[in-house]
């Protein structure tokens, strides 16, 4: 396999290239990229939405004191009242709530519901003014619609099922509040066009947005890649091993780590060449790869010679079946071992650290217990697993190594 291999097999792991290739025209990912990318889009425009929400506040008061200018004295109560004790207030509400600590997973929430009763007051606004005589107001309806397009933080479909609402009240606010028929129709129009305009870019946007999310994530799966294996890296394995740590810790699930060390692989490149190691190095990762099965198992390639699998609450038996088809899968390689004193063809020691996380423990001790494991299948005449899930509080982390790299 060479680099360009690897590389595509990246791309094709991605579940970001995979949507990419696959497309979206209905603007929904697969579950779990979807759910990430609504958790990123919502942090990453809090901000602006909060500053949005203010120029629309500012707005609202703007367009509420032109109104009273503009509309006779015996319709502005039930004028203001909409605007500056429902719509106003809307408003303020939703600003309110991007102050929140978990402002990013309530706003996405109440904002659709919000943005329908704010569209649906500004449209009585309308209907009143409109039964006072005033026609002009109704351009407020007209940003309003634009707004909650662009401005109020919702997706594609959330915007375009608000606005709908919004067209179908004022079709039957006009029709209850006998409008004149001609009006009730040039507005719907000029509305329905609105939205069909609003509609068509909304859409193109998050289409680019969407698109950009899958490039960065491919980017940074990339980036979290062994350019030689195709897994995951040593900085990612950190990464991964202390989310699944802290989420184990959470939930009192156990977490499983296998050390994999290719057995006498200094002698092999000496004896076959590093051409032929760095090759026998791919097909090891790419049996590790399907050894472990389950969506949430990880594999990376830890340093050198040496790979990490990291199981997320797996069951003992699972465990077990997992160290077979290591060995398995490597004996199905059948790479000839020139200089191995193990076995004819290459080989893998697998050290097993098997632990639920508590407050006593940690991430380095865990390791350390799989290194331990590890080194003492090495001694023992490698080409074998050995589990050690016992306790380790006492351990001095990072001793071990150091007595290991003394006895090597």
């Amino acid at each position: 396999m060479n680099p360009d291999e690897t590389q595509q097999l990246i791309i094709e792991e991605s579940a970001a290239a995979r949507q990419l290739r696959a497309g979206f025209p209905w603007l929904r990912f697969e579950d779990d990229l979807e759910q990430a990318f609504r958790r990123e889009l919502a942090r990453s425009r809090l901000g602006q939405v909060r500053r949005n929400l203010f120029l629309a506040a500012a707005l609202v008061l703007c367009f509420g004191l032109l109104n009273m200018l503009v509309i006779r004295e015996g319709s502005r109560g039930l004028i203001g009242f909409l605007q500056f004790g429902l719509v106003l207030p809307v408003v303020l509400v939703a600003i309110s709530v991007t102050y929140l600590e978990n402002a990013h997973r309530v706003y996405p929430r109440v904002a659709p519901m919000l943005a329908v009763v704010g569209g649906i007051a500004m449209i009585a606004v309308e209907v009143k003014a409109s039964q006072a005589g005033v026609q002009i107001v109704f351009v407020s309806v007209v940003l309003a619609s634009i707004f909650v397009y662009y401005l109020f933080g919702l997706l594609f479909y959330q915007a375009l099922r608000a606005n709908l609402v919004m067209w179908c009240a004022y079709l039957g606010f006009g029709v209850v509040g006998t409008l004149p028929e001609t009006n009730v129709l040039y507005n719907a129009i000029v509305l329905l066009l609105t939205n069909v305009i609003g509609a068509t870019t909304a859409y193109t946007f998050e289409t680019e947005i969407r698109t950009h999310f899958l490039e960065a994530r491919m980017l940074e799966e990339t980036a979290a890649r062994d350019g030689l294996t195709g897994l995951y890296n040593r900085r990612r394995f950190d990464e991964h091993l202390a989310t699944a740590w802290q989420m184990a810790g959470r939930e009192g699930a156990a977490v499983a780590l296998l050390l994999v060390d290719i057995d006498f692989f200094k002698r092999y490149n000496d004896h076959h060449g590093h051409q032929a190691g760095d090759e026998c190095m791919k097909a090891v990762a790419a049996a590790l790869r399907r050894s472990a099965r389950r969506p949430l198992d990880f594999v990376a390639r830890y340093g050198g010679e040496e790979f990490a699998v990291v199981l997320y609450d797996p069951s003992r038996l699972y465990l077990e079946e997992t160290a077979s088809r290591i060995h398995a899968n490597i004996a199905g390689l059948n790479i000839a071992h020139g200089d191995s004193v193990a076995s004819p063809n290459v080989t893998v020691s697998v050290g097993v650290a098997y632990v639920t996380p508590s407050a006593e423990r940690s991430t380095q001790g865990f390791v350390q217990l799989a290194d331990e494991a590890l080194y003492q299948a090495k001694a023992e005449g490698r080409n074998r697993s050995v589990f050690s899930d016992q306790a380790y509080e006492t351990l001095e982390t990072g001793s071990f190594r150091r007595q290991r790299r003394a006895a090597l």
